[in-house]
Protein backbone atom coordinates (compact mmCIF):
# COMPACT_ATOMS: atom_id res chain seq x y z
CA UNK A 1 0.00 0.00 0.00
CA UNK A 2 1.29 3.62 -1.04
CA UNK A 3 0.33 5.67 2.13
CA UNK A 4 0.30 9.53 1.98
CA UNK A 5 0.36 11.37 5.19
CA UNK A 6 -0.52 15.09 5.51
CA UNK A 7 1.31 16.56 8.54
CA UNK A 8 3.32 13.45 9.85
CA UNK A 9 5.28 14.40 12.75
CA UNK A 10 2.95 15.78 15.16
CA UNK A 11 0.83 13.50 17.59
CA UNK A 12 -1.73 11.65 15.33
CA UNK A 13 0.25 11.89 12.69
CA UNK A 14 3.41 10.12 13.80
CA UNK A 15 1.31 7.26 14.90
CA UNK A 16 0.09 7.15 11.48
CA UNK A 17 3.36 7.18 9.76
CA UNK A 18 4.79 5.16 12.40
CA UNK A 19 1.90 2.38 11.53
CA UNK A 20 2.27 2.17 8.15
CA UNK A 21 5.56 1.76 8.38
CA UNK A 22 5.29 -1.05 10.77
CA UNK A 23 3.26 -2.84 8.10
CA UNK A 24 5.90 -2.48 5.75
CA UNK A 25 3.92 -0.05 3.11
CA UNK A 26 5.38 3.09 1.48
CA UNK A 27 4.76 5.88 3.22
CA UNK A 28 5.44 9.42 2.08
CA UNK A 29 4.65 13.11 4.58
CA UNK A 30 4.13 16.00 2.78
CA UNK A 31 4.78 19.39 5.44
CA UNK A 32 6.98 22.17 6.01
CA UNK A 33 9.85 20.35 7.54
CA UNK A 34 9.73 22.43 10.18
CA UNK A 35 9.18 19.90 12.75
CA UNK A 36 10.20 16.92 14.08
CA UNK A 37 11.29 13.70 12.02
CA UNK A 38 10.78 10.78 10.26
CA UNK A 39 10.90 7.05 10.65
CA UNK A 40 13.91 5.66 8.20
CA UNK A 41 12.80 4.82 4.60
CA UNK A 42 9.93 7.33 4.67
CA UNK A 43 9.62 9.79 1.62
CA UNK A 44 9.51 13.52 2.75
CA UNK A 45 8.03 16.16 0.22
CA UNK A 46 8.04 19.42 1.67
CA UNK A 47 5.21 22.47 1.20
CA UNK A 48 3.07 24.96 2.99
CA UNK A 49 -0.29 24.56 1.72
CA UNK A 50 -1.64 27.92 2.66
CA UNK A 51 0.81 29.61 0.68
CA UNK A 52 0.61 30.24 -2.92
CA UNK A 53 2.14 27.01 -5.34
CA UNK A 54 2.81 25.52 -1.68
CA UNK A 55 1.15 22.17 -2.98
CA UNK A 56 3.55 22.04 -5.95
CA UNK A 57 5.37 18.85 -4.52
CA UNK A 58 2.13 17.11 -4.60
CA UNK A 59 1.85 17.27 -8.03
CA UNK A 60 3.52 14.15 -8.93
CA UNK A 61 3.18 10.64 -7.79
CA UNK A 62 -0.27 7.79 -6.70
CA UNK A 63 -1.49 6.41 -3.20
CA UNK A 64 -3.71 4.29 -2.54
CA UNK A 65 -4.83 6.38 0.92
CA UNK A 66 -4.17 9.88 1.89
CA UNK A 67 -4.57 10.46 5.76
CA UNK A 68 -4.77 14.50 6.70
CA UNK A 69 -4.69 15.42 10.20
CA UNK A 70 -5.07 19.51 9.19
CA UNK A 71 -7.03 21.83 11.55
CA UNK A 72 -6.42 25.11 9.82
CA UNK A 73 -8.27 26.79 7.30
CA UNK A 74 -10.92 24.53 5.85
CA UNK A 75 -9.98 25.92 2.56
CA UNK A 76 -6.54 24.82 2.37
CA UNK A 77 -8.05 21.17 2.99
CA UNK A 78 -10.40 21.72 0.27
CA UNK A 79 -7.45 22.70 -2.01
CA UNK A 80 -5.34 19.87 -0.99
CA UNK A 81 -8.34 17.37 -1.25
CA UNK A 82 -8.73 18.71 -4.97
CA UNK A 83 -5.16 18.63 -5.48
CA UNK A 84 -5.42 15.26 -4.74
CA UNK A 85 -8.75 14.06 -6.02
CA UNK A 86 -7.54 12.03 -9.21
CA UNK A 87 -4.61 10.83 -7.53
CA UNK A 88 -5.53 8.85 -4.47
CA UNK A 89 -8.68 6.33 -3.78
CA UNK A 90 -9.56 7.29 -0.28
CA UNK A 91 -9.07 10.40 1.63
CA UNK A 92 -9.01 9.79 5.61
CA UNK A 93 -9.49 13.15 7.40
CA UNK A 94 -8.97 13.18 11.09
CA UNK A 95 -11.93 15.20 12.77
CA UNK A 96 -12.72 15.89 16.33
CA UNK A 97 -15.68 15.29 18.18
CA UNK A 98 -16.05 18.81 18.88
CA UNK A 99 -17.89 19.16 15.73
CA UNK A 100 -20.69 18.70 17.54
CA UNK A 101 -22.75 21.95 17.97
CA UNK A 102 -24.26 22.32 21.87
CA UNK A 103 -25.53 21.20 23.69
CA UNK A 104 -25.13 17.63 23.02
CA UNK A 105 -26.75 14.86 24.36
CA UNK A 106 -25.02 11.72 25.82
CA UNK A 107 -25.37 8.88 23.29
CA UNK A 108 -25.13 11.10 20.64
CA UNK A 109 -24.05 9.71 16.79
CA UNK A 110 -22.61 11.03 13.80
CA UNK A 111 -26.35 12.59 12.95
CA UNK A 112 -26.22 14.99 15.68
CA UNK A 113 -26.23 18.61 14.42
CA UNK A 114 -22.81 20.52 14.00
CA UNK A 115 -21.39 23.70 14.71
CA UNK A 116 -21.14 26.22 11.96
CA UNK A 117 -19.19 25.89 9.00
CA UNK A 118 -18.25 26.70 5.52
CA UNK A 119 -15.86 24.47 3.57
CA UNK A 120 -14.23 27.77 1.67
CA UNK A 121 -13.33 29.81 5.25
CA UNK A 122 -10.53 30.79 6.34
CA UNK A 123 -8.65 30.00 9.82
CA UNK A 124 -10.57 30.21 12.87
CA UNK A 125 -11.98 28.80 15.68
CA UNK A 126 -10.65 24.58 16.17
CA UNK A 127 -14.00 23.21 15.80
CA UNK A 128 -15.14 25.35 12.84
CA UNK A 129 -11.68 24.36 11.28
CA UNK A 130 -12.69 20.89 11.66
CA UNK A 131 -16.07 21.10 10.79
CA UNK A 132 -15.27 23.59 8.01
CA UNK A 133 -12.96 20.56 6.73
CA UNK A 134 -15.29 17.58 7.10
CA UNK A 135 -17.33 19.39 4.40
CA UNK A 136 -14.40 20.25 1.89
CA UNK A 137 -13.26 16.88 1.86
CA UNK A 138 -16.49 15.47 1.80
CA UNK A 139 -17.21 17.61 -1.49
CA UNK A 140 -14.20 16.63 -2.90
CA UNK A 141 -13.78 12.99 -2.45
CA UNK A 142 -18.08 11.74 -2.03
CA UNK A 143 -18.07 8.50 -0.91
CA UNK A 144 -14.39 8.00 -1.02
CA UNK A 145 -14.06 10.05 2.30
CA UNK A 146 -13.51 8.71 5.67
CA UNK A 147 -13.89 11.31 8.58
CA UNK A 148 -12.74 10.37 12.11
CA UNK A 149 -14.39 12.07 14.74
CA UNK A 150 -11.89 11.23 17.19
CA UNK A 151 -12.32 11.98 20.79
CA UNK A 152 -9.99 12.33 23.37
CA UNK A 153 -6.78 10.90 22.03
CA UNK A 154 -4.13 9.37 24.35
CA UNK A 155 -0.58 7.64 24.01
CA UNK A 156 2.74 8.28 23.51
CA UNK A 157 3.88 11.27 21.86
CA UNK A 158 0.79 13.38 23.02
CA UNK A 159 1.33 16.95 22.49
CA UNK A 160 -1.01 18.40 25.21
CA UNK A 161 -0.34 16.92 27.93
CA UNK A 162 -3.14 15.33 29.34
CA UNK A 163 -1.80 11.63 30.35
CA UNK A 164 1.71 12.84 30.54
CA UNK A 165 0.18 15.65 33.64
CA UNK A 166 -1.22 12.88 35.59
CA UNK A 167 1.49 10.92 35.28
CA UNK A 168 4.05 13.60 35.86
CA UNK A 169 1.76 14.55 39.02
CA UNK A 170 1.40 11.05 40.31
CA UNK A 171 5.32 10.49 39.87
CA UNK A 172 6.01 13.12 42.03
CA UNK A 173 4.28 11.26 45.22
CA UNK A 174 2.44 11.99 48.18
CA UNK A 175 -1.57 12.83 48.52
CA UNK A 176 -2.39 13.23 45.25
CA UNK A 177 -6.06 15.33 44.52
CA UNK A 178 -8.01 12.57 42.92
CA UNK A 179 -11.26 14.03 41.06
CA UNK A 180 -14.25 11.92 42.36
CA UNK A 181 -16.08 9.61 41.84
CA UNK A 182 -13.61 6.69 41.06
CA UNK A 183 -15.99 4.63 38.91
CA UNK A 184 -16.73 7.56 36.66
CA UNK A 185 -16.46 6.04 33.01
CA UNK A 186 -14.63 7.71 30.56
CA UNK A 187 -14.12 7.95 26.88
CA UNK A 188 -10.99 7.62 24.93
CA UNK A 189 -8.49 6.12 22.14
CA UNK A 190 -4.98 5.05 22.19
CA UNK A 191 -3.80 7.34 19.32
CA UNK A 192 -2.49 3.75 18.36
CA UNK A 193 -5.02 2.20 17.73
CA UNK A 194 -6.95 5.40 16.00
CA UNK A 195 -3.92 5.28 13.18
CA UNK A 196 -4.32 1.55 12.99
CA UNK A 197 -8.13 1.66 12.44
CA UNK A 198 -7.95 4.50 9.79
CA UNK A 199 -4.92 2.75 8.01
CA UNK A 200 -7.67 -0.13 7.98
CA UNK A 201 -10.59 1.68 6.94
CA UNK A 202 -8.66 3.59 4.26
CA UNK A 203 -7.54 0.59 2.99
CA UNK A 204 -11.22 -0.86 2.81
CA UNK A 205 -11.96 2.33 0.58
CA UNK A 206 -14.60 2.44 2.18
CA UNK A 207 -15.64 5.93 3.38
CA UNK A 208 -18.43 7.44 6.05
CA UNK A 209 -17.92 9.45 9.12
CA UNK A 210 -17.53 7.87 12.72
CA UNK A 211 -17.12 8.99 15.86
CA UNK A 212 -13.55 7.05 16.53
CA UNK A 213 -13.06 6.69 20.60
CA UNK A 214 -13.56 3.70 22.67
CA UNK A 215 -17.16 3.08 24.43
CA UNK A 216 -17.91 4.62 27.49
CA UNK A 217 -16.65 2.92 30.08
CA UNK A 218 -13.74 1.51 28.41
CA UNK A 219 -11.80 2.80 31.57
CA UNK A 220 -12.64 4.81 34.39
CA UNK A 221 -11.23 7.52 36.32
CA UNK A 222 -10.09 5.21 38.99
CA UNK A 223 -8.63 2.70 36.65
CA UNK A 224 -6.98 5.48 34.96
CA UNK A 225 -5.19 6.45 38.10
CA UNK A 226 -4.57 3.88 39.80
CA UNK A 227 -2.69 2.65 36.22
CA UNK A 228 -0.69 5.67 36.58
CA UNK A 229 0.30 5.15 40.05
CA UNK A 230 1.28 1.33 38.82
CA UNK A 231 3.24 2.29 35.97
CA UNK A 232 5.35 5.39 37.62
CA UNK A 233 5.77 2.97 40.76
CA UNK A 234 5.28 6.03 42.78
CA UNK A 235 4.72 6.36 46.45
CA UNK A 236 1.51 8.25 45.81
CA UNK A 237 -2.06 8.48 47.81
CA UNK A 238 -5.13 8.83 45.83
CA UNK A 239 -7.11 11.24 47.67
CA UNK A 240 -10.78 10.52 45.97
CA UNK A 241 -12.78 13.81 46.29
CA UNK A 242 -16.26 14.72 45.45
CA UNK A 243 -17.25 16.62 42.75
CA UNK A 244 -19.21 19.30 43.79
CA UNK A 245 -16.62 20.41 46.42
CA UNK A 246 -14.19 20.44 43.52
CA UNK A 247 -16.81 22.62 41.39
CA UNK A 248 -17.34 24.79 44.09
CA UNK A 249 -13.95 25.29 44.53
CA UNK A 250 -13.69 26.62 40.75
CA UNK A 251 -11.54 23.59 39.82
CA UNK A 252 -12.48 23.29 35.82
CA UNK A 253 -13.28 19.80 34.71
CA UNK A 254 -10.92 18.92 31.72
CA UNK A 255 -8.26 21.35 32.14
CA UNK A 256 -7.32 21.82 35.46
CA UNK A 257 -7.57 17.82 36.41
CA UNK A 258 -7.36 16.67 33.09
CA UNK A 259 -9.70 14.19 31.51
CA UNK A 260 -12.26 14.17 34.08
CA UNK A 261 -15.79 15.68 33.16
CA UNK A 262 -18.34 14.80 36.18
CA UNK A 263 -21.70 13.56 35.74
CA UNK A 264 -24.07 16.71 34.79
CA UNK A 265 -21.38 19.18 33.19
CA UNK A 266 -22.53 20.45 30.05
CA UNK A 267 -19.49 18.87 28.40
CA UNK A 268 -20.33 15.43 30.01
CA UNK A 269 -20.96 14.31 26.02
CA UNK A 270 -17.57 14.49 25.80
CA UNK A 271 -17.26 11.03 27.45
CA UNK A 272 -20.63 9.56 26.53
CA UNK A 273 -20.91 9.47 22.72
CA UNK A 274 -22.38 6.83 20.83
CA UNK A 275 -19.82 5.31 18.85
CA UNK A 276 -21.57 2.26 17.15
CA UNK A 277 -20.56 2.73 13.80
CA UNK A 278 -17.10 2.78 14.40
CA UNK A 279 -17.38 -0.26 16.21
CA UNK A 280 -18.82 -1.82 13.69
CA UNK A 281 -16.18 -1.09 10.74
CA UNK A 282 -13.55 -2.81 13.38
CA UNK A 283 -12.37 -0.21 15.33
CA UNK A 284 -10.32 -1.93 18.90
CA UNK A 285 -9.20 -0.18 21.84
CA UNK A 286 -6.63 -1.92 24.04
CA UNK A 287 -6.21 -1.68 27.86
CA UNK A 288 -5.43 1.81 29.56
CA UNK A 289 -3.11 -0.07 31.48
CA UNK A 290 -1.10 -0.64 28.43
CA UNK A 291 -1.79 2.91 27.48
CA UNK A 292 -0.49 4.44 30.41
CA UNK A 293 2.34 1.88 31.08
CA UNK A 294 3.59 3.49 27.27
CA UNK A 295 3.25 6.75 27.75
CA UNK A 296 5.06 6.87 30.75
CA UNK A 297 7.90 5.36 28.94
CA UNK A 298 7.79 7.28 26.30
CA UNK A 299 7.61 10.16 28.39
CA UNK A 300 10.96 9.13 30.53
CA UNK A 301 12.58 8.90 27.40
CA UNK A 302 11.49 12.31 25.56
CA UNK A 303 11.61 14.17 29.22
CA UNK A 304 8.95 16.90 28.28
CA UNK A 305 5.50 16.93 26.40
CA UNK A 306 6.55 18.04 22.89
CA UNK A 307 5.23 21.17 21.04
CA UNK A 308 2.21 21.06 18.44
CA UNK A 309 3.59 20.07 15.26
CA UNK A 310 2.82 23.41 12.91
CA UNK A 311 -0.02 25.06 15.04
CA UNK A 312 -0.06 27.57 18.20
CA UNK A 313 0.44 26.14 21.47
CA UNK A 314 -2.24 25.33 23.73
CA UNK A 315 -2.52 26.83 27.35
CA UNK A 316 -1.07 23.84 29.50
CA UNK A 317 -3.16 21.99 31.33
CA UNK A 318 -3.37 20.31 35.15
CA UNK A 319 -3.42 22.07 38.39
CA UNK A 320 -0.39 23.84 39.54
CA UNK A 321 1.40 22.23 42.93
CA UNK A 322 0.17 25.25 45.41
CA UNK A 323 -3.32 25.18 44.35
CA UNK A 324 -3.78 21.49 43.95
CA UNK A 325 -2.21 21.41 47.76
CA UNK A 326 -4.51 23.85 48.77
CA UNK A 327 -7.80 21.73 47.51
CA UNK A 328 -6.12 18.65 49.27
CA UNK A 329 -6.06 20.54 52.69
CA UNK A 330 -9.67 21.89 52.65
CA UNK A 331 -10.84 18.39 51.45
CA UNK A 332 -8.92 16.64 54.43
CA UNK A 333 -10.69 19.31 56.65
CA UNK A 334 -14.22 18.79 55.32
CA UNK A 335 -13.84 15.08 54.74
Amino acid sequence: MRLLVLGGTGFVGGATVAEGVRRGWAVTVFNRGLHGATPEGVRRLRGDRTAPDGLTALADGKWDLVVDTWDGAPRAAGGTARALVDRVDSYVYVSSCSVYAPPVAPGAGEEAPMVDAEPDADDGDYAPNKAGGERAVREVFGERAVIARAGLILGPGEDIGRLPWWLTRIARGGDVLAPGPADLPSQYVDVRDLAGWMLDRGAQRQGGTFNTVSRTGHATMGELLDACVAATGADARLRWTDPESLLAAGVVPWNDLPVWIPAGHEYRWLQELGVERAYAAGLTCRPISETVADTWAWLRQVGTVPPRAGRPQRAPVGLDPDREAALLSAALRTG
